[in-house]
């Protein structure tokens, strides 16, 4: 057994060392962008990579080039947040300006249909091989958690409180997709980041709040 197949048994499933450590490491990003580490980066890109082991592992493509594109955004991230505390000051967090909403929202309506599409015909969703009417709502699911993560994930490079608004909008779909498809785990971990994603747009909002009450004060 090679090391990207290690791991315990639990009820009598097998569970990877791999797929284990890196859904540690995705909920440990959160936590760590709630403080605005700069861990966040190396963690999540960490993950990625396990997670990616993981999925070419057990076969599911659709899933592994998702986190290859976390591990790039991750890199983005990292040199984004670098770049926004160079001199030595704190990392600003705001709100969206318009076009990065209209960007957001653009990718997340066009981004859905175009990957989806691609998804089903290529069949790296797990939902092509379902019939339909149900294999193409699976479909769609897979895009829209696909490209939601991806715009998230950028939208959080940039500081943007919003970023956690567009998670919100993820688990709402993940969560109840993951529990019904009886991915009892996955289902868990995606609640456990709801939580965890409502309690961060709280931090970020006070903060940016108290941030912009300084600077009134002060002029």
């Amino acid at each position: 057994m090679n090391w990207a197949d290690a791991g315990f048994e639990v009820f009598g499933t097998h569970v990877l060392w791999t797929d284990l450590v890196g859904n540690i490491a995705a909920l440990s990003t959160v936590l760590l962008a709630m403080g605005k580490s700069m861990w966040t980066w190396p963690v999540q890109f960490a993950g990625s990579v396990l997670l990616f082991v993981a999925s070419i592992n057990a076969h599911i493509t659709g899933n592994a080039l998702k986190q290859a594109l976390f591990a790039g955004l991750a890199i983005y991230g990292w040199w984004a947040w670098r770049r926004g505390t160079r001199n030595g000051e704190g990392l600003a967090v705001r709100p969206a300006k318009w076009w990065e909403r209209s960007v957001l929202i653009g990718v997340m309506l066009v981004g859905t249909v175009v990957v989806g599409l691609l998804f089903y015909v290529t069949g790296l969703s797990w939902g092509a091989s379902v019939p339909l009417p149900e294999g193409a709502f699976l479909v769609a699911a897979d895009a829209y958690i696909f490209v939601g993560s991806a715009a998230a994930t950028w939208a959080q490079g940039r500081a943007l409180v919003d970023f956690w608004i567009v998670w919100v909008a993820v688990d709402l779909v993940g969560v109840p997709l993951a529990f019904s498809s009886g991915l009892v785990v996955s289902g868990a971990v995606y609640g456990i980041f709801f939580v965890l994603v409502l309690i961060g747009f709280v931090k970020w909002l006070r903060e940016y709040r108290s941030a912009s009450l300084r600077v009134a004060v002060a002029q």
